[in-house]
């Protein structure tokens, strides 16, 4: 804090014995000691608070962004529910869809085969792609 050198010390002890003088010297020292030891432990005490408050700061704004995560998890929880209900009956409707065409396997061969109309050469009745004209631009 204080650029004080080993020189500084020494002219200021010199001149604090001349001028409080040697009987008094002692008791001097020891109450400048209490004084700069109290200084130091305020300073320290004061840092140590600045810290705890800096903590308990940042603890808070931690809490606060965990509860901002508590309620997107929350709606993510509901979107998640309600999605797993559209498929739940989507499963469901397939299951019945899938059961409703093994019950009636008649009537499946027969859409299959009014879809297919057949020539009676065999042919479906499309022409050759051999023979299509094509268009070219010109």
């Amino acid at each position: 804090m204080f650029d004080i050198g080993f020189w500084e010390l020494a002219i200021i002890a010199v001149v604090a014995l001349i001028v409080i003088g040697p009987d008094k010297l002692p008791g001097v020292a020891r109450t400048a000691g209490k004084w700069v030891g109290r200084t130091r432990r305020f300073v320290n005490q004061v840092k140590t608070d600045i810290d705890r408050e800096i903590q308990q700061d940042e603890l808070h704004k931690m809490l606060e962004k965990e509860a901002g995560l508590d309620e997107i998890k929350q709606s993510l929880n509901e979107g998640l529910e309600t999605s797993q209900y559209s498929f739940e009956e989507e499963k469901d409707y397939l299951v019945n869809a899938i059961d409703d065409a093994q019950i009636e396997p008649g009537s499946a061969a027969e859409k299959q085969s009014q879809a297919e109309d057949f020539d009676d050469d065999g042919s479906t009745g499309l022409s050759d792609p051999d023979k299509t004209v094509k268009h070219e631009r010109t």
